[in-house]
């Protein structure tokens, strides 16, 4: 994909999926089967933080790469990680590099600020 590709692909992506509902037929259309660890991902903190949004801070991109830079913000309102529900809203940053191919997400690293989050849960001090 080219760097124009790719840049309106993630803005799709973001639209679609930020904020709202991520039902696997949807994500589907954005991951493909070469990244389950991606959609398990998404089921996992959709079941745990309904409708969590994912805020572009920035986004970089280079061909088939795409860096973003982002914040991550719910609720909690779904088991997660073995912590119930806390009803807690979270904002927390974030880092993602994605691989696309053939307009979807193919491989993806990412890493978030696992501090911040669980003090925003009440589980770290």
């Amino acid at each position: 994909m080219s760097t124009t590709e790719s840049k309106a692909f993630m803005q799709r992506y973001a639209e679609a999926l930020s904020g709202k509902a991520k039902p696997p037929a949807l994500v589907d259309q954005y991951v493909a089967d070469s990244d389950p660890a991606l959609k398990q991902h998404i089921a996992d903190i959709e079941a745990a933080f309904p409708r969590y949004e994912l805020v572009a801070d920035d986004l970089i991109v280079d061909g088939d790469k795409v860096v973003l830079r982002f914040s991550w913000r719910g609720t909690h309102q779904g088991a997660f990680m073995g912590i119930p529900a806390t009803g807690r809203k979270i904002d927390v940053p974030g880092i993602i590099i994605y691989r696309l191919a053939d307009n979807k997400i193919v491989e993806h690293w990412m890493q978030i600020d696992s501090a911040a989050l669980m003090q925003q849960l009440g589980v770290q001090a």
